[in-house]
């Protein structure tokens, strides 16, 4: 499969596997939450929340983690994305 055949979905879940090795990586299409709202389109991928645990966390502030991910998925960001929601945490945080 080529890199522009992969979903949206898919695109971020290896971008964040290659980017943190996570301990764990869940990423979650909310498009249908916003259907009708400001950047949804048909056929939705538009509106994701990833929750991601990585030792690259560890020390680091919340805004630093988000800032870390926003810019391992700056080219999703700068293409269809239109909201990203980020709980990134540290091993052994809960």
């Amino acid at each position: 499969m080529t890199e522009t055949a992969l979903s949206t979905t898919q695109r971020i879940t290896d971008t964040l596997q290659r980017t943190f090795a996570p301990e764990a990586l869940e990423v979650i299409d909310e498009s249908e939450l916003h259907h009708g709202h400001s950047g949804w389109r048909e056929g939705g991928e538009t509106h994701f929340r990833v929750k991601i645990t990585a030792a690259a966390f560890a020390g680091r502030s919340r805004v630093d983690r988000h800032r870390m991910v926003n810019t391992a998925l700056a080219d999703e960001l700068a293409g269809g994305v239109h909201a990203l929601a980020i709980r990134a945490a540290a091993p052994g945080e809960g």
